[in-house]
């Protein structure tokens, strides 16, 4: 049974701007959902409208039997059990990082707000940290605070806005690692918003394609990653190389083979060194299309003749 759900939801600003159309969604609780989606697909507007702070054009949204109600139904907006979080910190410059932490418990029992903050510090290995100002932390540090003051206040949702892309490479990949296993522990529902389909599998199995306002494919990752709903999603997983004489089909550079004499014929014409493969481009004799294939023994430089093969099964049609 769905635990948060969102039903029939619309967002318009006017007729020419459409923030989502139609948008149904329903997560099971404790569930970690990714969903990846370009700039301006509706996402922060989705997210916003599930934690009860922007007003939908349509439709409505349930946690369990709850009906969550938007500011012009409700007069203080938000709700304690969904929690928003941005890639903006927004911690308080001259509180510590306990402070900020326990900022949300300052109307609760004093020995359970002592309590429930040194539980926090010690879930985000923060403990070491805990009279620093959030200036003399790092960029993932000051995220792991505003994570922390979240989920002070024992939050059944959470809701992550691209909340990593202004971390760097490594510090992103450490803390979705982290945080992955402290929501699995806590049994947290989250959906993970970004652009970056990398940043999503780390985070879930589950994943959810937004665009242009509209779902586009909700499932585990193996199967929209095999079969894709239409060509967007597609090459949100990278490049896509048609295949000559069948339209509409296509083949990831991961799948084609290189072979020393069946197969189509190329050449290559450009290679690029990427970290654990060289991406080559190559130019096929027959039709002159260029395709991007991967090299991982690095062995074929430009200029190099190819001969390149696949199993049909690995084909992407539309």
């Amino acid at each position: 049974m769905s635990y948060l759900k969102v039903s029939e939801v619309s967002k318009r600003y006017d007729e020419q701007n459409v923030a989502l159309e139609k948008f149904s969604l329903q997560v099971q609780r404790g569930g970690v959902v990714s969903m990846v989606g370009e700039s301006g697909s509706g996402k922060s507007s989705l997210l916003r409208i599930i934690a009860g702070l922007e007003v939908q054009s349509a439709g409505v949204v349930h946690l369990g039997d709850q009906k969550i109600l938007n500011p012009e139904q409700k007069l203080v907006p938000g709700y304690d059990e969904i929690q928003l979080i941005h890639q903006e910190y927004k911690l308080y410059p001259n509180s510590t990082v306990e402070e900020n932490i326990a900022r949300p418990l300052l109307l609760y029992d004093k020995d359970y707000q002592r309590e429930r903050t040194e539980e926090i510090l010690e879930l985000l290995s923060l403990g070491d940290f805990r009279d620093k100002k959030p200036r003399q932390l790092s960029g993932g540090q000051q995220q792991k605070v505003a994570i922390g003051r979240a989920l002070s206040i024992e939050p059944e949702v959470l809701l992550l806005d691209e909340p990593f892309s202004s971390l760097d490479v490594i510090q992103k990949r450490e803390l979705i690692e982290e945080l992955k296993v402290i929501f699995d522990s806590l049994e947290v529902t989250v959906i993970f918003v970004t652009h970056d389909v990398d940043d999503a599998l780390l985070m879930s199995e589950e994943l959810l394609i937004i665009q242009k306002g509209k779902l586009v494919q909700h499932g585990n990752v193996r199967e929209i990653f095999w079969k894709p709903a239409n060509e967007y999603v597609a090459r949100l997983f990278g490049y896509l190389n048609p295949v000559p004489g069948k339209k509409g089909a296509y083949v990831r550079p991961s799948e084609v083979r290189l072979t020393a004499e069946n197969g189509l014929k190329a050449n290559v014409v450009k290679q690029q060194f990427l970290l654990h493969y060289n991406l080559l481009t190559v130019k096929l004799a027959d039709s002159g299309a260029l395709w991007k294939v991967d090299d991982p023994s690095r062995a074929l430089e430009v200029g190099s003749e190819v001969f390149l093969d696949y199993q049909k099964e690995q084909l992407i049609q539309f």
